[in-house]
């Protein structure tokens, strides 16, 4: 796993996307983003490039830090598209099962990718940030939820 510099400009102006975006995990607190991109590994897909593939698992979850992904399920169909601050690979996390949908890059994209052992450390040494982090990701999915009925709801009309 990379370990970053404080120093590092980067590393400050990632750590800003990550607490700030629109659809963050807002309940992590400053501390608990520097533990999770301190011991997450950044990495570039190129547009066009799978971050994951439904029915596969990677056992990595993705911060979105730069750039958009398309996320879809077989057949073909469009769930949603996210960006920075967003996560993808939760659900196969959170049921420690294979990827529900496939996420391709839409264009370059920058991803804090962090391994479930690495997460579930963490959980174990901090508690609370264990509990910040689901949390955070059940508010996400709800909303993720609430976005696709709406939408469904709309085209009905």
């Amino acid at each position: 796993m990379s370990t970053h510099s404080k120093k590092d400009s980067g590393y400050e102006e990632l750590l800003s996307v990550l607490q700030t975006a629109r659809h963050r995990l807002e309940f992590l607190t400053p501390n608990d983003w520097m533990l999770i991109v301190d011991r997450s590994k950044r990495t570039i897909f190129k547009k066009g490039e799978t971050l994951t593939q439904q029915g596969k698992q990677t056992k990595i979850v993705y911060l979105l830090a730069r750039g958009k992904a398309n996320v879809e399920a077989q057949p073909k169909s469009f769930i949603a598209q996210i960006g920075p601050g967003e996560v993808c690979g939760e659900m196969a996390f959170l049921e420690n099962g294979v990827a529900s949908a496939t996420v391709t890059a839409e264009s370059e994209v920058e991803v804090c990718a962090i391994e479930w052992s690495v997460l579930l450390d963490l959980f174990e040494l901090f508690p609370h940030l264990g509990s910040r982090f689901y949390r955070s990701l059940a508010v996400n999915l709800s909303r993720r939820l609430r976005d696709l009925i709406a939408a469904r709801q709309m085209v009905k009309v």
